[in-house]
């Protein structure tokens, strides 16, 4: 495929789309106004007395939603949210422990091991997936399912791998209820959609901009610790999977107590290096400082740092406003490597070879 030069031709960028990555971007909003209102609201959910953890085991974008819920839910509720991605559970889970099985296609396996092992374990389980095996065995265990839509890439489906974990835990009371901060973000997420489509001139489109900056360079993405962390993360993982090309994240404060040193060798290296520092104006105040010396720290030594800045008003537009911009700008980054943003190759392989293990 030819590489776009120009992103401001539409018809090139999504000539490369052969996946509809650019479709579901749009559906996002809609894609979560489905999952408040229709996946988790009539769900049937476990009595359950008393819960002490909450874990949520998943992989990939099937996980990424995990991490949402420990970070949007660590200063609103009493019980803390862990993220597994592994075979095997934590050693505390047990019968007060309420485990959301996510696989979008159902057939991860290390999901399905964890899976069976939260059942041994007497723990509570709620299922997430568009079906597989794991819609299979949550029909035999009679377990809660949520059952998602399918036909678009599990990291496609933050919305509708997110919310109706959210929903569960306030229909549980865990949680206060917040459709109204939902509702906002979906809107807000409707907006944000206009301003960065294809057809938006890259003049007056972020991602665009970003995409551009970041061409040819490696990415190297900052957050904050209990706001900005998670979408860093995120936007490392979209640009793995939709540019297939390297990223890498680290959270502040943290970054500033180790990472920061490495930038003194080798001088050619860190002059490919393009930072990006997700900012949101809640972040600690001491962070804020950290951040402006930290730029000084690095300013003649990366290729460039750009600071994104989180929009909205409630705390999941903020969250929902950097996730947006950062999809969009890494499916724009595989259109300048001419590269279709949707197939995974190499993680298809990876599974083919498991499977004949």
């Amino acid at each position: 495929m030819n590489a776009v030069k120009d992103l401001n031709c539409t018809d090139e960028i999504c000539k490369l789309d052969t996946t509809g990555m650019f479709e579901a971007l749009k559906g996002l909003p809609v894609q979560c106004d489905r999952a408040c209102w229709d996946l988790a609201g009539h769900v049937e959910l476990p009595e359950i007395e008393a819960i002490s953890n909450i874990v949520v085991t998943g992989l990939g974008g099937s996980a990424i939603g995990g991490d949402l819920l420990r970070v949007y839910t660590a200063g609103k509720m009493a019980v803390p949210v862990i993220v597994n991605r592994d075979y095997v559970l934590p050693g505390f889970v047990g019968p007060d422990t309420l485990v959301f099985a996510v696989s979008y296609s159902g057939n991860t396996e290390e999901t399905l091991s964890a899976y069976e092992e939260a059942r041994l374990r007497g723990a509570s389980v709620v299922a997430v997936t568009t079906g597989g095996r794991l819609g299979e065995l949550a029909a035999r265990d009679g377990v809660p399912l949520i059952g998602v839509p399918g036909g678009i890439s599990p990291r496609a489906a933050t919305g509708f791998l997110f919310i109706p974990t959210l929903r569960v835990l306030q229909r549980l009371g865990l949680l206060p209820d917040n459709v109204d901060e939902i509702s906002e973000m979906i809107d807000y997420m409707r907006t944000l959609q206009k301003e960065l489509a294809p057809e938006v001139p890259a003049e007056e489109n972020q991602a665009k901009q970003l995409a551009q900056k970041l061409f040819n360079r490696i990415p190297v993405i900052w957050g904050s610790s209990g706001t900005t962390e998670v979408v860093a993360q995120r936007w490392k993982g979209q640009i793995n999977e939709n540019a297939k090309a390297p990223a890498y994240w680290n959270v502040l404060p943290e970054l500033n107590h180790n990472e920061i040193v490495g930038f003194q060798f080798p001088k050619e290296l860190l002059k490919k290096l393009h930072v990006v520092i997700l900012r949101d104006e809640r972040d600690h105040p001491r962070v804020h400082k950290r951040i402006e010396i930290t730029r000084e720290v690095i300013r003649d030594v990366v290729d460039g740092c750009t600071e994104v800045w989180a929009s909205g008003e409630g705390d999941l537009s903020r969250i929902f406003s950097l996730i947006y911009t950062g999809d969009y700008t890494s499916v724009y980054l595989a259109a300048l490597y001419g590269i279709d943003p949707g197939p995974v190759k190499v993680i298809d392989y990876l599974k083919r070879e498991l499977r004949d293990d």
